[in-house]
């Protein structure tokens, strides 16, 4: 060890945050001033990956979750050789890779997309439950780390107490976490809002912690140490840092420590730019130049790192040498492909609701699929999940062999853990919950479709047939907002989510389908508590009509020269089938009829096959348990939609179906009515 390197490599990645936060005039230096010590630490002595092979699938991974510190991460990765120098220049700007939170860039060393405070740490948990779910299948060599860095807001956020928690219960070793405790916030001093012990909360959930002057390189050398050390536990180092640390004032006094320095270049405080990065040793005339001693020796890392990777790997090489079949079915998890699965032989009864339908092909995937975890907030037996518990069971402490993972009552924290699951590769996450309660996860589901996870959501209890638990647990406006994520673009350019409402039992199959093939977006399956009868058969087997769901939608009637075009999902299309029965029985009509399992993807298809199953030139007619938006781009300007637009009540669900209109006479009505005006 080299005291004076190490401190310039520490300087060298204050002064670089300082410029990247200045040139841009944007950002938040004082945070990634005081947690420069550490990082060059961790990077330089205990962090084991390939520099030469970054998506490595057993490196150690570093989960980020104070994202407005994105210039820590940049610095630390510009000094290991995966940025170059117009990159930190130009961060935050127009087509730069150095975005002002990070972005999951794995090529770069970024594991995830630092959203909203509390989320990063979550999801390094759910990656060290991946690493862990692993290694007892594969072996114990599989024993790379997952850190997490998080600052005084994440421990904040109410988030993190659903990953303590589930963090110490299942011992997870594997995971370590620095919180940068400098005591200063965005707006404030940490003690004008809270006055917690944070060590004894996390000591409570079951963790190893310790505390260190975070500025003192031997400190945080022996509490890796010892955190790498840890069987039992996961470790939070509670680095005691300072704010801005290194900053000068104009008349060369220092300015550190002050709360202004969080959020703001340093030039619009009391400090001094160009005396702070004399103070560092850095050239204000060319402040993103790494320098040569530093230069020299992360050279040295980058060179032990690739070496370490190396030995590693030949200790891979010679397990997968005896145990060639172990290693195949590694390297089929990791591919992210599906074994063959027979949907179409999963057997339903008649009439199921769709959670019970799900819960048929989930006991099926617990056979036939090993390398999916599924997750439920407290529910399993409600939410239907409780099928494939049945065929494995739950990880605890000391035994991840099982693939159900009991979250409690903590939906956001479960989604996070999922995309963290995902993130860590290798392993199909599930999770699930009342839709209502989709309200909890909008962040997690959202960051699932910025990173492009294929995260599958299940979500039942899914209209106001919730019935007598009244209409804070009666989902009327979600899935109108889960649908505008079938509009919303991600970076690939493809829809950000697919939401799937499947309108039988043989279109829950085919939903199933549809999402374990869907890798690159999330996917949520919205599902009724009711039974519904099941569709009419028009070919050789309901499964196989159903299949058409994956175009997104399709005819489940279909009339020549239709009278009218009848539109739906979920239920819905079942009471439009009963109240096509009267139409034409009664009223001498002839109807069609569209089951649209997801408005997202059928819009996808063909402006012929679209028009082939909703025609423009017919009357429309649409029927939705939720806000009548849910159909309304579907049936057009012309067309008319019955929906609900008021929040439920708190009866039968049968009373609700009559008193809301949801029956197939009263519907039967609405659509003689419309059929007047066009």
């Amino acid at each position: 060890m080299n005291k004076q390197i190490d401190q310039q490599a520490a300087d060298n990645i204050r002064a670089l945050a300082v410029a990247m936060v200045e040139k841009a005039n944007s950002g938040h230096p004082g945070g990634p001033m005081g947690g420069a010590d550490f990082m060059h630490i961790l990077y330089s002595e205990f962090f084991n990956y390939d520099p030469s092979d970054m998506t490595w699938p057993f490196r150690d991974r570093f989960f980020m979750d104070a994202g407005h510190l994105s210039t820590l991460l940049y610095a630390q990765y510009y000094l290991l050789g995966n940025y170059a120098k117009e990159d930190v220049a130009n961060f935050r700007q127009w087509g730069s890779i150095t975005p002002g939170h990070p972005e999951v860039d794995v090529v770069r060393g970024i594991e995830n997309t630092s959203g909203p405070l509390g989320q990063g740490h979550t999801m390094g948990v759910g990656a060290a439950i991946a690493a862990k779910f692993l290694q007892a299948r594969f072996g114990d060599w599989m024993n790379h780390k997952v850190y997490g860095f998080i600052s005084d807001g994440g421990i904040q956020e109410e988030i993190s107490q659903g990953a303590g928690r589930i963090a110490g219960h299942l011992g997870l070793s594997n995971f370590i976490m620095f919180f940068d405790s400098n005591d200063i916030q965005l707006s404030t001093s940490t003690d004008e809002v809270t006055s917690e012990d944070t060590a004894m909360k996390y000591e409570a959930w079951g963790w190893k912690v310790v505390t260190i002057d975070a500025h003192n390189h031997d400190a945080i050398r022996k509490a890796l140490t010892d955190a790498n050390n840890e069987t039992e536990k996961p470790t939070l180092i509670i680095g005691k840092t300072i704010m801005g640390k290194g900053c000068v004032a104009a008349d060369g006094s220092m300015f550190e420590g002050h709360c202004e320095l969080h959020g703001q270049p340093i030039g619009h405080t009391g400090a001094d730019y160009k005396k702070t990065l004399l103070n560092l040793g850095a050239n204000p005339e060319s402040p993103f130049d790494i320098f040569n001693d530093v230069n020299a020796f992360y050279k040295d890392v980058i060179a032990a790192k690739t070496a370490q990777a190396a030995n590693k790997k030949a200790e891979i090489n010679a397990w997968r040498q005896e145990n060639s079949d172990l290693a195949k079915k590694l390297d089929f998890f990791l591919s992210g492909e599906l074994p063959e699965l027979d949907f179409e032989s999963i057997f339903h009864k008649a009439g199921l609701a769709s959670r019970a339908a799900s819960s048929g092909v989930l006991g099926y995937l617990a056979e036939h699929l090993e390398n999916m975890i599924v997750s439920s907030a407290d529910l399993s037996n409600s939410d239907k999940t409780d099928g494939f518990l049945k065929k494995t069971h739950a990880i605890k402490k000391g035994d991840f062999t099982g693939s159900f993972l009991q979250a409690g009552v903590a939906e956001l924290t479960m989604a996070c853990i999922a995309n963290g699951i995902a993130l860590h590769g290798g392993i199909i996450p599930v999770v699930a919950t009342f839709f209502v309660f989709s309200d909890y996860m909008k962040p997690a589901i959202r960051l699932s479709g910025i990173q492009e996870l294929g995260v599958k959501y299940v979500w039942t209890h899914d209209a106001f047939r919730v019935g007598e638990d009244g209409p804070t647990h009666q989902p009327v406006e979600q899935e109108a907002q889960i649908r505008l994520l079938e509009k919303l673009k991600n970076h690939s350019g493809k829809p950000s989510f697919l939401a799937l409402r499947p309108a039988d039992s043989a279109e829950t199959s085919v939903a199933w389908k549809m999402a374990l093939e869907n890798k690159n977006t999330p996917t949520g399956l919205i599902l009724s508590r009711q039974g519904i009868k099941d569709l009419p058969t028009k070919g050789s087997s309901r499964y196989n009509d159903a299949l058409a769901a994956e175009k997104g939608g399709y005819l489940i009637k279909a009339a020549e020269n239709p009278d009218v075009v009848l539109i739906a999902n979920g239920s819905e299309v079942a009471t439009l089938v009963e109240a096509a029965e009267i139409l034409e029985s009664e009223n001498g009509l002839k109807v069609s009829i569209a089951s649209i399992i997801s408005e997202g993807l059928f819009k996808l298809q063909s402006k012929a096959y679209q028009n082939s199953v909703i025609p423009k030139n017919k009357p429309l007619f649409g029927l939705t348990a939720g806000l009548p938006v849910n159909l309304e781009g579907l049936v057009g300007d012309n067309g008319k939609v019955f929906g609900l637009e008021h929040f439920g009540y708190s009866a039968p669900a049968t009373v609700l179906d009559d008193k809301f209109g949801f029956t197939g006479i009263k519907v039967s009505k609405q659509i003689l009515e419309y059929l007047k005006t066009v």
